[in-house]
């Protein structure tokens, strides 16, 4: 069963609101790097993607050689599962479906923390409780998918020194957090440096909308733990034009401003009129919105040419529970307009 949103090729003219991708599109820098890169693609990729390690090190602050690429997050979810080998792990659920995924390749027994409609589904401080010793991996998704919920960064770094006393690897999944408004102050990335029970998910997939180039990157300083990843990947997995746009996406700071600022707006307008709908939102600080508006409205959208993305199919949710895109003030209005009209 495909498990995610942004499946438009058996969905095909819809307008689709059921992928968290970047509302202005690749940037121009972007593509014209990818084709150079597909130009040189004669040759094998670089499998040490060092002209994008180094520039993701001065962009996130963070030594080159605890710097991991690959074919986008989701290969490096299953590299690192595959590395570590974990026998149990913690998972608060609803969360991405790829950590659980990965962990069955390994059959690893899965524990799930179930989060609350009753605390809009933020993590408590009971989940502390259930760090021990006999688990080997946690994963985090911060924003979470599909919640939009952040962690506070005091609770976040409680979580992580947990980890530590019980030897736990705890995995943060950040791909979203650059779209929040104080993103520096939630990451956990100045923790990385000092400790090796930390590994940082992030990718190019949301920010920069170019989810069909595949790109992705993991921020670890277990040396180790980065070299048995690569042992268990594929070589050469991110491609010369994936390498090439990466690096050219770096230096579109004006696009990532302009991007959060227009996010800012929209994700405002769209909750202002869920609000008068009477339609139930939760905290996303993400460029998505999760809501909860009663059974078929996915088939009553589809009907009228707009995909979003039903959320009953993630562990922990059940029916009524959708996720949509923060998009362009048309298309927003598009979406509340059916919304409206189903009412």
């Amino acid at each position: 069963m495909y498990q995610h949103g942004g499946d438009i090729y058996n969905h095909k003219n819809m307008l689709d609101f059921s992928a968290n991708i970047n509302m202005l599109g690749i940037p121009k820098g972007v593509v014209l790097a990818a084709c150079e890169g597909v130009a040189l693609s004669q040759h094998y990729p670089d499998p040490q993607c060092v002209n994008l390690r180094q520039a993701l090190s001065e962009q996130e602050q963070i030594p080159m050689e605890q710097i991991i690429c690959g074919n986008g997050a989701a290969e490096l979810i299953i590299s690192l599962v595959l590395a570590k080998r974990p026998k149990k792990a913690l998972l608060p659920v609803p969360s991405f479906h790829e950590y659980e995924q990965a962990l069955h390749i390994v059959d690893c027994k899965i524990l799930h923390h179930y989060l609350k409609e009753i605390d809009s589904f933020l993590l408590q401080e009971e989940f502390l409780k259930e760090i021990k010793a006999d688990v080997d991996i946690i994963f985090l998704c911060n924003p979470n998918n599909p919640t939009g919920t952040l962690i506070e960064p005091e609770f976040m770094e409680k979580i992580l020194r947990k980890c530590e006393e019980q030897d736990v690897l705890l995995v943060v999944d950040e791909c979203f957090i650059d779209f929040t408004e104080e993103s520096k102050d939630y990451s956990i990335k100045s923790q990385c440096k000092s400790t090796k029970n930390l590994f940082i998910l992030k990718a190019f997939t949301k920010l920069y909308a170019m989810p069909g180039l595949r790109l992705g990157y993991g921020l670890c300083s277990n040396l180790e733990l980065l070299q048995k990843m690569k042992e268990v990947s594929q070589p050469w997995s991110v491609s010369i034009p994936a390498q090439m746009a990466g690096v050219a996406a770096l230096k579109e700071t004006n696009y990532v401003k302009q991007s959060k600022e227009l996010l800012g707006k929209e994700r405002a307008y769209l909750i202002h009129e869920f609000e008068k709908l009477n339609m139930k939102t939760y905290a996303s600080k993400a460029n998505y919105i999760f809501f909860h508006a009663g059974s078929g409205l996915y088939e009553r959208c589809y009907a009228l040419g707009i995909l979003i993305r039903n959320c009953s199919n993630y562990e922990g949710l059940g029916e009524g529970y959708y996720r949509i895109a923060v998009r362009t003030h048309e298309e927003n209005r598009q979406l509340i307009d059916v919304l409206r009209g189903w009412q």
